[in-house]
């Protein structure tokens, strides 16, 4: 496993070559869907200025005779457009089997990586984090693997509703509503887990204090209150057996919880359910997907994707998820 100090190297021997061979690809990516969309904007633009002023004059068969070639130009570009977002997966398959799979192998070259594959929807419900009703579902970048003694399935993940609601006039609208979207990880808890235990953000209390306390409830079991001020300022436990939560949630592990909620700044939503254990750290943006309108040759890139993959590594030995002291039923 490569260490931090040594990614930057990696990237001047190595990584470099591979994103600089991938910038004309980049650049003819970003020039197409860029002309793509000035020759549909432009014309609609004018179009729309064209007939305002034609309007007003009474003359909107003189509109038609010239907006005419506009329309040339629009499907100009829809074309364009459709051969840009052709490239731009060409690119992103190159991107990803040149550079991602690269990072991922230097960190572990027996970790399995899947650029479209993605936890499944037997994992997501076993975790029994989101209960909502998901509409969309959808993941890449996967990774399976295990460190040390412990086995674990990541990918990125997004999750979405569609809610509809009408307007006072009648009239339907939808729009796609979040569940969760960032990175979605599970590994084996070494321990066989009879009840479920839940530990969420919690911004009640650490907005409104101890007061905040009384506006904590879930579906999800009772609140249980831990001996770890710091720990509850950031997170609240659910579970519906107060004794397992505290065996499972204990001083070493609830200071762990809170180094990699300082260290990542993300909000965090886990679960124990069954043997394992569940990680959801929200993002709001893709993660491994390569940049179009900007050079893709940053070592700053490339160290950001290699933090995301070793967040595997930070949540099983800061759970000190190796140690075998448990064994299963």
């Amino acid at each position: 496993m490569i260490k931090k100090e040594e990614l930057q190297s990696l990237f001047e021997i190595e990584l470099k070559d591979k994103l600089t061979g991938l910038e004309g690809l980049r650049k003819c990516v970003a020039k197409r869907i860029f002309c793509g969309i000035a020759l549909v904007a432009l014309p609609i633009i004018v179009g729309i200025a064209l007939f305002a002023f034609v309007s007003s004059n009474n003359n909107t068969m003189q509109w038609m005779v010239n907006v005419s070639p506009f329309i040339v130009f629009i499907i100009a570009g829809i074309v364009l457009l459709f051969f840009g977002m052709k490239k731009k997966r060409e690119y992103r398959c190159r991107y990803k089997a040149d550079v991602v799979s690269e990072v991922v192998r230097v960190i572990d070259s027996e970790w399995n990586y899947l650029p479209d594959g993605c936890i499944t929807y037997s994992e997501y419900h076993s975790s029994d984090l989101f209960r909502q009703h998901f509409d969309r579902y959808r993941g890449d970048d996967l990774i399976s693997g295990v460190i040390d003694k412990t086995d674990f399935r990541c990918s990125e993940l997004h999750t979405e509703y569609k809610e509809v609601t009408h307007d006072k006039d009648g009239k339907r609208q939808e729009r796609w509503v979040t569940i969760f979207k960032g990175l979605f990880f599970n590994a084996d808890f070494n321990k066989k887990i009879r009840v479920q235990t839940y530990v969420q953000p919690d911004t009640s209390e650490r907005l409104l204090g101890k007061f905040g306390q009384k506006l904590q409830f879930s579906n999800k079991g009772k609140l249980v209150k831990l001996e770890n001020p710091e720990f509850e300022k950031f997170f609240s436990v659910f579970s519906t057996d107060q004794t397992e939560a505290r065996y499972i949630l204990t001083p070493a592990i609830m200071e762990a919880l809170v180094n990699i909620y300082k260290q990542y700044k993300r909000r965090m939503h886990l679960s124990f359910v069954g043997s394992r254990v569940y990680v959801a750290m929200s993002f709001k943006k893709d993660l491994f997907e390569p940049k179009i309108f900007t050079s893709g040759v940053k070592y700053d890139d490339v160290e950001f994707m290699y933090n995301l993959f070793m967040v595997n590594a930070t949540i099983i030995h800061e759970l000190n998820l190796n140690t075998r002291i448990w064994t299963k039923d």
